[in-house]
């Protein structure tokens, strides 16, 4: 007799797959599919979050923070159309996202910038200075 540990996440990741590739022919899988890259970092000033939005307008980028969340979203509209003399071609792609990120206490809300340039947008998420928070607490 053979035994076979059970893997609870292998299960949930089998029928998470075989419910995506049912979705795979009715078109909805390309319209919800766009996920856009994000690379984040830190340094003693400030996160910095870049997202990868390529032929996203700023106009149609929205970026809040609410309790302790911030969230970039948005909708990609993007048509190619080609007439030439013997043919004509026509892709186009679109469809929502949203990102949304943890932001630690310690982080100056009221100076978060963003800028957009070529296709990415660079969010800066500046910290408060250190001593900011502490108080020195007398002993009575």
């Amino acid at each position: 007799m053979l035994l076979t540990k059970f893997d609870p996440f292998k299960e949930f990741a089998n029928m998470q797959r075989s419910f995506l590739d049912t979705r795979r022919d009715d078109n909805e899988m390309s319209i919800n599919a766009f996920v856009p890259k994000v690379n984040t970092r830190e340094l003693d000033d400030a996160y910095y979050i870049d997202v990868d939005l390529p032929g996203i307008k700023k106009e149609d980028i929205d970026i809040d923070i609410h309790d302790g969340m911030l969230t970039i979203k948005g909708e990609r509209n993007f048509k190619d159309e080609i007439k030439e003399e013997d043919y004509y071609k026509v892709e186009t792609s679109f469809g929502k996202f949203q990102r949304a990120f943890s932001v630690p206490d310690n982080i100056d809300t009221e100076n978060i910038s963003a800028s957009y340039e070529n296709g990415v947008l660079e969010v800066t998420v500046p910290k408060l200075a250190k001593d900011i928070n502490r108080k020195k607490i007398s002993i009575k």
